[in-house]
C-alpha cells in the first residue's frame, strides 16, 4: 500500500507539472493574441478617424444642398401664393364693382 501512495503522488506531481507547462504556453499565446488584437483596433481607429473627415465633408455638402433646395422651394411657393393672392384680389375687386 505504501508503494501505491508513492506512485500516486508521483503521477499527480507529473500531471501538475504538465498542466502548469500547458497553462504557461496558453498564457503566452493569449498575450500574443491580445497584442495582435490591440494592433488591429489601433488600425481600425486610425481608419475610422480618416473616414470621419470624409463624413464631415459629406454632411457639410448635404447641409448646403438642403439650404439651397429649401430656399428655392420657399421662393417658388412665395411666387405661387402671390399669384393666387393677386387673382383672388382681382376677383374680389370685380365682385365689388
Amino acid at each position: 500500500m505504501g508503494t501505491m501512495y508513492i506512485s500516486l503522488s508521483a503521477v499527480l506531481s507529473i500531471t501538475g507539472i504538465i498542466l502548469l507547462i500547458v497553462l504557461i504556453i496558453l498564457g503566452i499565446r493569449l498575450i500574443e493574441l491580445v497584442n495582435n488584437i490591440n494592433l488591429l483596433v489601433k488600425d481600425v481607429e486610425s481608419k475610422s478617424r480618416s473616414l470621419n473627415n470624409v463624413f464631415d465633408i459629406i454632411d457639410g455638402v448635404g447641409d448646403k444642398f438642403s439650404f439651397v433646395i429649401n430656399s428655392a422651394v420657399e421662393a417658388i411657393s412665395g411666387f405661387v401664393s402671390r399669384k393666387f393672392k393677386n387673382k383672388e384680389e382681382d376677383e374680389n375687386d370685380e365682385k365689388k364693382r
